[in-house]
């Protein structure tokens, strides 16, 4: 769907890499606008409210430029993912990060 969208507008043109990473860093502070100055009670009521569909639309904006820099630059989503997870399992072991929100570098 990400693609044909595209490709009917002619936009393979303005999706460069630099651009691209522009709109998901773009977008996601969009959606992180929309949290900004909340509590955290808050921020999680706000998907009862109006703005619980901006919050959809942010996040569907973050991803569709994700899915748009896989697709343009061959990226497998699932291989990536996949490596990714594995690469953190190995920097966050279950034993010593279970229930603790510290950065790898922050526990002996």
């Amino acid at each position: 769907m990400v693609q044909k969208f595209n490709e009917d507008r002619d936009w393979d043109q303005f999706h460069t890499p630099k651009e691209l990473a522009i709109s998901i860093a773009t977008e996601a502070g969009e959606l992180l606008q929309i949290f900004r100055f909340k509590t955290d009670q808050e921020s999680r009521d706000i998907f009862n409210t109006k703005k619980g569909q901006d919050v959809k639309d942010e996040l569907m904006d973050v991803l569709y430029f994700v899915l748009r820099f896989a697709q343009l630059y061959k990226i497998d989503m699932t291989e990536a993912m996949t490596q990714k997870l594995e690469k953190s399992a190995k920097k966050y072991p279950i034993e010593k990060f279970k229930g603790s929100n510290k950065k790898y570098d922050e526990i002996d």
